[in-house]
């Protein structure tokens, strides 16, 4: 990102690492953000039951396609925008500095809420995984408090490492949802057998109440744009951010139709709604434990091994998450310090090369926000999960939102590029498609983050929030609008535009 007036030139304290990352590296950050295992054993068991029942893999496929396409711009833009402020150098670039700021803000919103809310889900799963396995019991907060120590150290080193890590834990998820999703569809299904029409026709994709769905299923693609935020971190980043976008997007795309299709398909199409919410019930209460429709279909289908595998895999999966986002939020504070929008001590770089400064001040939040959540004794899942996974994906497709209306008039102004479906329509195609699906996450916010009033049925009711409901359904709007004004402010008083000299 281009430099305020009198900001210090890069030297080797502020320059990130060059060439530490490949294709393959990138993905597996990528993935890494979406969780798929998380995924499927969390998200997907309750689109079912209370969205669009056998037609759930067509939302997820539906959201991919919307994506891939989001992706045609973006990957574009990639072309001539090369900075680990990703969102902010491509929005300031297109629609300028107030915009590229209020978006940098929203975005640091969206990973540093994402990252707190994993920790709150990893605090609650490995305390109920340690208790039963080993009979350990200690609060969520201490095993919270483990997962932020070692993701903290792991982003002391170069950013290749943590690719390294993520990979081992990324190869070990997707293959147990590979099996799972081949061994259902090689034995040709359940009760019912295959049914592809009960699940991807556009008449099942629109049944029950698809708009929970949709929603569940753009939440679950958080973090699929970070491709960009390693630009300067990659081998060739002109090759690999675009081929990076696109296979990160195609796998997280297939895994989650295919698996979500396998346990339609295990279960029965038919009545999936019913199996689902019996099998997942705890006490009598459905969904009390969507993961057990997950593992009942690995279970029947493959072997109890897969389903014990899977139940430790889970924890690894939000591991991965969580030095994922870390090292996104730190690459986001890491493009503001040196763009002069906030302090220049955040664009400092250890002897490894990494954001370190960046990473610290990333690692306080999260750490205050734990023991702040702990000492209020508020609940790790239905308050900080639910709260922040929900405010994150709300902002992230906002900026993904102004990415789209940034790449068509960065390229109708340059002329740098002057392909139709890449300049215009594929980005227009995807706003719209955007925007449908924020609407959808808007609407439906009270169901995500557990915000409905008393005696309000949010599965019935759009649009039914309470005060706090309010509050975090907004905080992104007003989040960026408080970054523009920022943004306005700094360059006005620099009397310099931030954006004119972004790498390229």
């Amino acid at each position: 990102m281009g430099k305020l007036k009198g900001a210090p030139q890069e030297t080797p304290d502020t320059a990130l690492r060059r060439n530490r990352l490949g294709v393959l590296g990138i993905v597996f950050f990528v993935v890494a953000a979406a969780a798929p295992l998380v995924g499927m054993t969390g998200a997907v068991p309750v689109a079912i039951v209370l969205g669009d029942g056998a037609g759930t893999p067509g939302a997820y496929l539906a959201v991919g396609i919307t994506l891939l396409v989001f992706s045609v711009g973006y990957a574009a833009m990639s072309q001539h925008v090369v900075n680990t402020g990703a969102f902010f150098a491509y929005v300031g670039r297109g629609l300028g500095v107030a915009w590229g700021v209020g978006s940098s803000f929203v975005s640091l919103l969206a990973y540093v809420a994402i990252q707190l809310a994993i920790y709150g889900f990893f605090g609650v799963v490995a305390a109920g995984q340690m208790s039963a396995k080993f009979s350990i019991n200690v609060q969520w907060y201490v095993w919270a408090l483990i997962a932020w120590a070692l993701v903290l150290l792991l982003s002391y080193f170069t950013v290749d490492v943590g690719a390294k890590v993520l990979g081992v834990m990324m190869i070990l998820e997707i293959i147990s949802l590979s099996i799972t999703a081949i061994a259902v569809i090689a034995k040709g299904g359940g009760p019912e057998g295959l049914h592809f029409g009960a699940s991807f026709s556009p008449s099942a994709i629109a049944a029950g109440t698809p708009g929970i769905a949709f929603a569940f299923a753009f939440a679950s693609f958080i973090g699929f744009e970070a491709t960009a935020i390693y630009g300067e971190e990659a081998k060739d980043p002109k090759r690999a951010v675009p081929k990076a976008t696109y296979l990160a997007i195609g796998v997280i795309t297939i895994l989650f139709a295919a698996t979500s299709f396998a346990i339609v398909s295990g279960l029965g199409a038919t009545h999936i709604v019913e199996t689902v919410a019996k099998v997942t019930s705890v006490g009598g209460t459905p969904l009390a434990d969507p993961s057990r429709a997950l593992l009942n279909v690995a279970t029947t289908f493959v072997g109890s091994w897969l389903a014990t595998l899977m139940g430790w895999l889970v924890l690894s999966s939000l591991f991965a998450g969580l030095l994922a986002f870390q090292n996104s939020a730190a690459r986001y504070f890491f493009a503001m310090g040196r763009a002069g929008v906030l302090p220049k001590q955040l664009d400092r770089v250890n002897k490894k090369g990494a954001p370190w400064n960046a990473s610290l001040l990333t690692g306080l939040i999260a750490f205050v926000v734990i023991v702040f959540f702990a000492a209020q004794k508020m609940d790790p899942f239905t308050q900080l999960f639910s709260w922040f996974s929900a405010i994150a994906v709300v902002a992230i497709v906002l900026v993904e939102m102004l990415v789209c209306l940034a790449v068509i008039r960065y390229f109708k102004t340059s002329k740098s590029d002057t392909r139709l479906w890449h300049t215009l329509i594929a980005p227009l195609l995807a706003f719209v498609g955007l925007g449908g699906g924020e609407y959808l996450l808007m609407s439906r916010f009270g169901l995500l983050a557990g915000t409905s009033p008393k005696g309000v049925d949010p599965t019935v009711t759009s649009w039914a929030l309470n005060t706090t409901g309010w509050v975090l359904v907004l905080s992104s709007f007003v989040v960026f609008i408080v970054g523009a004004i920022v943004g306005k402010a700094r360059q006005k008083s620099e009397n310099e535009d931030l954006v004119k000299d972004l790498v390229s």
